[in-house]
C-alpha cells in the first residue's frame, strides 16, 4: 500500500495476486445494529424486530438481517484498507447464507482472491474474491463470492 497525493492508498490491480487472503477483525451484533439497520432499510420483520414473536420461534430469539451481516463484511473488507481510492467499482456477489447471527455474535470476514481479469477499457481489472463471514465458533455464516473492479498502477 503506499500514497496518493500524501493520502494512503490501497492495492492496484498489478499488486494483487491469486490466492492472496485476508483477514479482517471482529465485530459484535448488538440490538442498536438490528433496530438501525430495520430503521435504514424499511426491513421491520418481527423476526429481527419482535422478541417475544420470536421466542415461540426455532431461533428461540430475534436474528439479525442477512444483508446487515453482508454490509458489515463489506465494511470490514473495506477496512483492510487495499481498496483504499484504488476500488473503482464493486460489480457484483453471490453468497449464501447457512446460519443464523445473533445479537451478541461477533463476526469476522475471511477473503481469498479467486480470480484476476485486466479491464484495461475499465482502467483496472476485475478481482473476484470468496468470501467467508465467520462467528466466533470458527462457523460460517456465510459464504461466496465478491468481484470488484481494482484501478491499474498510475503510469
Amino acid at each position: 500500500m503506499g500514497y496518493l497525493d500524501g493520502a494512503p492508498t490501497g492495492l492496484y490491480f498489478e499488486d494483487i495476486e491469486v490466492g492472496q487472503t485476508m483477514v479482517t477483525r471482529g465485530r459484535t451484533i448488538t440490538e442498536a445494529d438490528l433496530v438501525a439497520f430495520a430503521g435504514l432499510t424499511g426491513d421491520y420483520n418481527p423476526m429481527h424486530t419482535d422478541a417475544e414473536y420470536m421466542k415461540q420461534s426455532q431461533f428461540g430469539q430475534r436474528i439479525a438481517h442477512g444483508m446487515l451481516t453482508l454490509s458489515y463484511a463489506v465494511g470490514q473488507a473495506y477496512q483492510l484498507g487495499f481498496m483504499e481510492r484504488t476500488v473503482i467499482a464493486f460489480r457484483g456477489l453471490e453468497m449464501k447464507f447457512s446460519l443464523p447471527v445473533f445479537i451478541g455474535d461477533t463476526l469476522h470476514s475471511e477473503l481469498v482472491v479467486k480470480e484476476k481479469k485486466e479491464a484495461r477499457r475499465m482502467g483496472g481489472g476485475w478481482v473476484t474474491l470468496e468470501v467467508k463471514i465467520v462467528n466466533q465458533d470458527g462457523k460460517s455464516v456465510q459464504s461466496g463470492e465478491w468481484t470488484v473492479l481494482i484501478a491499474l498502477k498510475p503510469e
